[in-house]
């Protein structure tokens, strides 16, 4: 059951994390919703609080493990617990390597997979001391295959991938933690806002012409994990729109 959970989601500005907020609200679980830009958590309160939910902001940026630290310290202090984290926070500014875009592969190392163990890492003790919960990682399609100019994202959510995996070995038998990754393909969201190759124009233009996902499609995918039975571990979800071939 998902009503009363607590749940913790990353990147919930926009996209994949604003809509499975606004979802997981509607069927009464306690948001805690962190993002680095803070206006658009605060649009994303008053349409939960409206709409009858039970929601709290912290303005997050991943990167920062007090920032992580403080988003779960708000859950516990606000409601004595964390029941679900949603890894969702990341940055796709796919280039080719030659290109040497080294800040971008920085900030991309630091959100997509220091982000996910910083927040992980705050919420692993009150998870062990109730001996349950839940930590769901977006990962992606790139998770699983490599493609030109994705060659250090791809790196990134194949250690998403591979975190997840580490996890549910640890902590899943031991602790009774599930731990699932989210796999999306193509995703009508941001996330090529933050691409700066001239060269990936076209590629643009094309995953934007195409019949993608809609973040809420995604939602549907983590809400199906989060509400099996406790004994069922959805461990992996690959989501990929029907049109899309790798």
């Amino acid at each position: 059951m998902i009503k009363d959970k607590v749940i913790v989601i990353t990147g919930a500005s926009s996209g994949i994390g604003n809509s499975t907020a606004k979802a997981l609200a509607k069927k009464g679980a306690k948001i805690v919703a962190g993002a680095r830009r803070l206006e658009r958590l605060e649009t994303l309160q008053k349409e939960i609080t409206e709409d009858g939910g039970e929601i709290i902001i912290s303005e997050t940026d991943v990167t920062k493990k007090s920032d992580c630290d403080n988003l779960v310290k708000q859950a516990i202090e606000k409601w004595n617990q964390v029941d679900v984290l949603i890894n969702n926070a990341g940055l796709m500014p796919l280039s080719f390597v030659k290109s040497l875009k080294i800040d971008e592969w920085d900030r991309m190392i630091d959100v997509n997979i220091k982000g996910v163990m910083y927040c992980t890492a705050a919420v692993i003790p009150t998870m062990i001391e109730k001996n349950s919960g839940h930590i769901v990682n977006i990962s992606s399609v790139a998770g699983r295959i490599v493609f030109p100019a994705g060659s250090v994202y791809c790196a990134t959510k194949h250690a998403v991938t591979a975190f997840s995996e580490g996890l549910r070995q640890e902590l899943s038998v031991r602790k009774n933690i599930r731990i699932t990754s989210i796999e999306p393909g193509v995703v009508q969201t941001e996330l090529t806002n933050t691409i700066t190759e001239k060269a990936l124009e076209a590629f643009i233009e094309k995953g934007k012409n195409m019949e993608g996902l809609k973040a809420e499609d995604i939602s549907n995918a983590i809400i199906f994990a989060i509400d099996a039975p406790n004994h069922v571990n959805v461990n992996e979800i690959l989501v990929r729109p029907t049109v899309q071939e790798f």
